[in-house]
């Protein structure tokens, strides 16, 4: 996705505002997700300074340029600077030269030895002894400010993730011919990962899981040599990145007659996933929609076996906010707003019987939401 100036100018506006009321002079973005979703760039290393009139890309000699060619069709909304040393170096020196003293960065994605390192990078720059009114520059943790901005997707975002969802729907309606009676799991993950890239999709969003027999009651089993039999389900959950941004999603085939127990697992879960859906709209809590899945399977007597959450969000990475799942202590509800894009995938799990999850991906709309990937 190739970002507009005035996209890039609003979401910077956006965080700035987020900063202002945390009384932050700038913030060190380092989660590269974050740094592409602000400024376009896609390199695998970069930072970014946010800063209150601009924000400087920092990149190494092997992106300069390419971040060159993006700064200049920005029209000047992002300079690029590089450095001599190393990426913290080069952090450090924008922070002085810019004379900043209240440095946000992102608390969940910056390890304590580059906090260190930047740290003492901007104490040993201040002149000393430190008196009177001066003061040394200081880090402060932040948590989720990009985060919050990325949560409502623009109308870029959504036209890619409806375009991808379009894609792994269609995808979807093949997969069930790959499960055939003596096929291994690892052979099956390869052929649904080869698709995915025939339908236009850059890669895998997450490792493809293949869990047929009593693997599909292990919730994240991952594949193995294990040949599918006849009567028995297999759990496959695959996603692909489409224009950087990711799509997810679940089906259950059963290969031959299913016992009356993998039945009813099979219409409690489909019945589940429907009601959770049918809540989703704005000013609805992400908890409620949880609450609507988990209601159907413990009306069947199925509640101890849901043990995760019933969605996730979908954007630059595959599990973002919001989280669709019980209210956690201490945190607070997500209230859903048109614009938010994540997946509804509960599912049950009984050992010796077997497993179910259905997965799709809902965007929110002024009234209801649009399932992507139908």
């Amino acid at each position: 996705m190739t970002l507009q100036p005035a996209t890039v100018r609003m979401r910077l506006e956006r965080v700035r505002a987020h900063m202002q009321a945390a009384q932050l002079e700038a913030l060190v973005v380092t989660h590269l997700p974050n740094l592409r979703y602000l400024t376009g760039f896609t390199g695998s290393a970069g930072a970014a300074l946010v800063l209150p009139r601009g924000c400087s890309l920092i990149v190494d000699f092997r992106y300069l340029t390419a971040a060159n060619d993006l700064a200049s069709a920005l029209g000047g909304l992002v300079t690029v600077e590089t450095f001599d040393r190393s990426y913290d170096e080069g952090i450090v020196d924008v922070l002085h030269r810019e004379g900043i003293q209240r440095v946000g960065i992102e608390a969940a994605y910056l390890p304590v030895s580059r906090f260190n390192a930047i740290s003492c990078g901007l104490v040993t720059r201040t002149a000393l002894p430190v008196g009177g009114q001066a003061s040394s520059p200081a880090l402060l943790p932040t948590e989720r400010l990009v985060e919050r901005v990325r949560l409502i997707k623009d109308a870029g975002e959504v036209d890619t993730l409806r375009e991808a969802g379009r894609r792994l729907g269609q995808l979807a309606r093949t997969v069930p011919e790959l499960v055939r009676a003596g096929r291994t799991e690892l052979a099956i993950a390869a052929d649904i990962e080869a698709a995915m890239r025939t339908a236009g999709f850059s890669r895998p969003a997450f490792e493809t899981i293949v869990a047929s027999g009593p693997n599909s009651a292990l919730p994240h089993a991952r594949p193995t040599e294990r040949r599918v039999e006849m009567g028995e389900p297999t759990v496959l959950d695959f996603g692909g990145v489409y224009d950087g941004y990711c799509v997810d999603l679940t089906r259950t085939v059963q290969l031959g007659a299913a016992s009356a127990r993998q039945a009813q697992l099979y219409v409690a879960v489909q019945e589940a996933q429907d009601a959770a859906i049918q809540a989703v709209r704005p000013g609805i809590t992400a908890s409620a929609i949880d609450g609507a899945a988990r209601a159907v399977l413990e009306r069947y007597g199925l509640g101890g076996a849901f043990g995760h959450g019933t969605g996730h969000g979908l954007g630059l990475e595959v599990h973002e906010e919001p989280r669709i799942a019980r209210q956690a202590p201490r945190l607070p509800d997500q209230v859903i707003e048109p614009g938010m894009v994540f997946t509804i995938e509960p599912g049950a799990y009984v050992p010796g019987v077997g497993g179910v999850r259905i997965e799709d991906d809902v965007l929110v709309t002024a009234t209801g939401c649009e399932i992507l990937t139908r």
